[in-house]
Formats: C-alpha cells, structure tokens, sequence
C-alpha cells in the first residue's frame, strides 16, 4: 500500500498544472499527456556536491539554471554536512528513507509516499538517506538548485 500511495502522489505531482508552473506564467497547457516513463529519464552527476553517486534526472526546466522538476538519488549511506540551499523546494519521498536534520532539532525520518516542504533562505540542516537502501525524490522548485555548505565556527 505505501508503494502504491507513493506512485499515486508522483502521479499527481507530473499533472498538468504541475507541468506548466516550471515553464512560467506565459506557458501553454499541453494539449496532451506527457509520459515521462522511469526507463527514459536521463540520470547524471548532481554538480557542486562533489559526492559520488549523487544523481539528478531534470523532467522540466533545467535545475543548474532556474525553475525545475526533477528526480533525485542518493546513494544508501550518503550523508551531506550541515548546508542550506537558496530557493524553497517541495520534496515527496518515492522510495528509501530521507533523514533531515534542521540545526539544533532532533533528525526526521520520511519514507515512500512522505513530502517536504523546505525553505530556503537561512534554514540550516544536514541530509542524509538511511543505510538500507538509495533515496530517490521529487524536487520542485522556483530556482536553480544549490548546495551551500554552513562553515564551522573558527576556533580560537
């Protein structure tokens, strides 16, 4: 049943009024579906973060560049250090378990069929996908996504 929840919320977030608000307020409404079946999506490397295993696969817009959609992977295992990125982003969960931590909270688990609405802006947190098995989610966003690593405090 949560696999089955989790492909209906993917369904729902790859509708048509989904599918036009990366394009912007200008954009046609297609006049037809547009299948996006899992074998065709174009899997590469997720760029700054530098961590191996990492993938993006863009379904609309470019998410190096402005406004997108797009499926994300993290390898079983992975963790990022403490970050913040610039623009807010809407998560669902499709498969594995997404740990978040937000700066001085306790860490939250998000399985198959969970969403996530995170700012952007100063919300400090770390991420990181469980042991067991790879993440893969949906990312929405208004702006290119980024990485921006919070720096220790010096010591003195």
């Amino acid at each position: 049943m949560k696999k089955r929840a989790g492909t209906l919320i993917a369904l729902a977030l790859l509708s048509t009024p989904v599918l036009t608000l990366a394009d912007g307020p200008k954009a046609s409404t297609p006049r037809g579906p547009v299948p996006m079946p899992a074998a065709d999506l174009k899997w590469t490397d997720l760029n700054p973060t530098g961590a191996p295993g990492v993938k993006v696969a863009d379904l609309w817009g470019d998410h190096t560049k402005g406004r997108f959609g797009a499926m994300f992977r993290l390898p079983a295992g992975f963790a990022a250090p403490l970050h913040t990125h610039t623009h807010d982003m809407k998560i669902v969960i499709i498969s594995g378990t997404f740990i978040q931590g937000p700066e001085g909270k306790a860490e939250f688990a998000l399985g198959s069929g969970s969403a996530l609405k995170q700012p952007g802006g100063n919300y400090k947190h770390t991420t990181r996908c469980d042991k067991s098995s790879d993440c893969v989610f949906f990312v929405e966003s208004n702006g290119p996504f980024d990485l921006l690593p919070v720096e220790s405090a010096k010591k003195q």
